[in-house]
């Protein structure tokens, strides 16, 4: 039987008062990659926040890379996040540091002590990202493209069992953005780590197929059954 990551059901999840989607029933299993789709403003966010415990989920059930998402506290939301890796559009590196210690300030930040293990890890995660050469050179140095797959390689430092990456692509043009999409989906296919990537490049998603869920009008539309 296939090991769910997210398991979501009749949950409703709000921004403060306001009901933002209701009724929210979405599985995503062990190894799948899944498009999230959805205008500005339908909700998108409130669902990747809900799911890293941004946002307290007050109504239904859900379970995510094996916490309980309505029992969360303060205190567990760090261990929650610990199994997941987080890719954001805007990179969000430290500027004033160069990758290997951008990814070093990541481990120590959640605990690691021993300076040759987390020298093997961030070589272990450059690596995968193909950037095994590239850990002196400061963000500045990097294209846009690069400095996503460090983004991506930062993700991997706890060897997630789930990516939520929010629009990986938007800043980039179309042939590093294909890039970013291959990586994305070997992460998914050989490291068996779910990857859910909010989107509004209908490009890449022709380009490269795969199941999507959708907000709109307040609801989640999960249409697997008409892409396969």
């Amino acid at each position: 039987m296939a090991e769910s990551i997210i398991d979501i059901r009749n949950a409703n999840i709000y921004q403060g008062d306001n009901l933002i989607l209701q009724d929210v029933n979405l599985t995503v299993n062990k190894g799948e990659f899944v498009y999230l789709v959805g205008k500005t403003g339908t909700g998108k966010s409130s669902l990747l926040k809900t799911l890293y415990g941004e946002l307290p989920l007050k109504e239904g059930q859900a379970t995510v890379v094996g916490y309980d998402i309505k029992t969360l506290t303060w205190k567990t939301v760090p261990y929650l996040r610990r199994n997941m890796g987080v890719v954001f559009q805007d990179f969000q590196l430290l500027t004033d540091r160069n990758v290997n210690d951008n990814l070093k300030f990541v481990l120590k930040a959640i605990g690691w002590k021993d300076e040759k293990l987390m020298n093997e890890k961030i070589a272990d995660v450059l690596d995968k990202v193909g950037l095994r050469s590239k850990g002196f050179k400061m963000p500045y140095e990097m294209s846009g493209g690069e400095q996503q797959r460090v983004d991506i390689a930062r993700a991997l430092l706890n060897s997630p069992k789930l990516i939520l990456a929010d629009e990986p692509t938007g800043n980039l043009d179309p042939e590093t953005s294909d890039e970013i999409m291959n990586l994305l989906i070997h992460i998914a296919k050989d490291y068996g780590t779910a990857v859910v990537m909010a989107t509004h490049d209908y490009i890449v998603i022709q380009k490269f197929p795969a199941r999507m869920v959708k907000t709109e009008s307040g609801r989640v539309y999960d249409n697997a059954t008409i892409l396969h």
